[in-house]
């Protein structure tokens, strides 16, 4: 993709301002000996991110269980803003991203819950609501146990990106 096909971080900005977004000041720090963002190449290596609020609030819960569906919909979306948000202080912006590669998305669930594609939907959407056609991606989504701080959901993400203007 040429530079003039990349959508500009204005364009970027706009989207998100439409959808209601604003991405956090700065990404949440990692819980543990890891980073939030590796990149090699033109791939960018986004690690799992929970649904953590501007205000470092951790959204906690088995879905299935104290959490429903939309809920955890809602709590997927909010993990893509904290995704966007680690790979915007990466890379200095947005306008950068030629593409939504794949997603992981983890679900703290029940043991009988079985809808885990419809709580990773909030975060699909989300992307390929700011990025239009090259945010649509490959993805897995599957229950576990249990997650980190008993968050409820988590998601790690990879992007293409083209070279800086």
């Amino acid at each position: 993709m040429s530079v003039l096909e990349r959508k500009s971080e204005t364009a970027i900005a706009v989207r998100l301002a439409e959808l209601g977004v604003e991405l956090p000041a700065a990404a949440p720090d990692p819980i543990g000996a890891f980073c939030n963002v590796r990149q090699t190449g033109n791939l960018v290596y986004v690690s799992g991110q929970g649904p953590v609020l501007a205000d470092g609030t951790l959204l906690r819960g088995k879905v299935g269980r104290e959490i429903g569906v939309d809920e955890a919909r809602d709590r997927a979306r909010l993990v893509a803003v904290n995704i966007l948000g680690a790979l915007r202080d990466h890379l200095g912006g947005l306008e950068r991203v030629t593409g939504v590669i794949k997603l992981l998305g983890l679900v703290n669930a029940s043991p009988d819950f079985e809808r885990h594609p419809a709580v990773i939907d909030g975060a699909s959407t989300l992307l390929a609501d700011v990025f239009g056609q090259t945010g649509v991606h490959a993805r897995s989504a599957f229950g576990v146990a249990s997650l980190p701080n008993d968050i409820s959901v988590e998601i790690e993400a990879i992007f293409e990106i083209g070279d800086a203007a």
